[in-house]
């Protein structure tokens, strides 16, 4: 493998590290909570993050269709800590084995993102799924900040 995949899955992992941290050790109550409407729990945001890295690697960068149905991360509930945490082994592992198969060349090879139709290329696809995981990873950051404040008042 390449050094640049290399280096992109070494961050892939620490984001995915980072994302553990943020409910490492929660409950249940907590990992479906959320502080307000319209806001998503470590459940929704895991299961949502892990599916559109599939999606942004695999299915736009990969060309390898997944049957993606979006709106049904947002409905997720129930999974427990040690789930999420295989969610991000599987979605990590999934990562390494698509970007195995690629070289440098295939950065600048144009695709078709699905859903509507744009042309981007694999490196825009890749460098788009480290930053929609990193903003997703701040939200639960955030999110468990606000529930350990919830907890000491």
């Amino acid at each position: 493998m390449e050094q640049f995949f290399r280096n992109y899955l070494r961050i892939l992992q620490r984001l995915h590290d980072d994302a553990r941290k943020s409910f490492q050790d929660l409950h249940q109550e907590a990992l479906d909570w959320t502080p307000a409407p319209e806001m998503n729990s470590f459940v929704v945001l895991v299961t949502h993050l892990v599916g559109a890295e599939r999606y942004w690697i695999g299915d736009v960068a990969g060309e390898e269709t997944s049957g993606r149905i979006r709106e049904e991360e947002f409905q997720a509930q129930g999974l427990t800590s040690d789930t999420l945490s295989k969610l991000l082994s599987d979605s990590f592992d999934y990562a390494q084995s698509r970007l195995e198969g690629f070289s440098l060349q295939h950065l600048e090879k144009l695709r078709t993102v699905p859903r509507d139709g744009q042309k981007v290329s694999v490196g825009w696809a890749l460098t788009h799924a480290l930053e929609h995981t990193a903003l997703h990873i701040g939200h639960m950051q955030i999110l468990r900040q606000w529930w350990d404040q919830e907890q000491a008042n």
